[in-house]
């Protein structure tokens, strides 16, 4: 079977954590920013953890990424 391809745009755009969470960058600040408010400029700071369902699409356009860690089960204590 061949390999998949990661989407170009998707690699550009999007960060995957240690922990498999994928990060990015918020919207709205290229251009027009003296229109914006001081509030939306400095909420629009650094990067943002997308939510799962998002999460969720942009998976599927980076085959190779890093995948999310499951929590482990906890393991039943034993008494005496």
């Amino acid at each position: 079977m061949p390999k998949m391809k990661t989407k170009s745009g998707a690699k550009k755009r999007f960060k995957v954590t240690a922990s498999g969470r994928i990060k990015a960058g918020p919207a709205g600040k290229r251009h027009n920013m003296i229109k914006r408010t001081q509030k939306f400029i400095r909420n629009a700071r650094g990067f943002a953890v997308l939510d799962e369902s998002d999460a969720g699409i942009i998976r599927q356009y980076m085959p190779y990424a890093r995948k999310k860690r499951r929590a482990k089960a906890a393991s039943p204590k034993k008494e005496g």
